[in-house]
């Protein structure tokens, strides 16, 4: 996890295992959302899910959580964790392409 803002944290990861096909992208949305966090989800071209998330280190902690068990459905196998970029990140979180 990284530092954003002020009081924030910025996670970049890679979901790993099999994550795409199981709702998993609308899981994370919808959990993000609840924890008031901004940022995007999406699916990768190598069968991953990308996500980028920020808020507080409470929420951001509790997505992490979240995100080593996923869905119903879901057999996550691996959460890198990758640089987290400067860049501004959407509220409401989203699913992007």
């Amino acid at each position: 996890m990284a530092e954003a803002e002020s009081g924030t944290t910025r996670i970049h990861v890679v979901v790993r295992g099999r994550v795409q096909g199981v709702g998993f992208r609308w899981f994370v949305r919808e959990l993000a959302r609840g924890l008031d966090l901004a940022g995007w989800v999406k699916n990768r071209g190598d069968g991953g899910v990308e996500v980028v998330a920020e808020g507080s280190e409470v929420s951001v902690g509790l997505l992490m959580q979240r995100l080593r068990e996923g869905p119903p459905g879901a057999d996550v196998r691996e959460v890198e964790e990758l640089p987290a970029d400067a860049a501004a990140v959407p509220k409401p979180f989203a699913i992007t392409r």
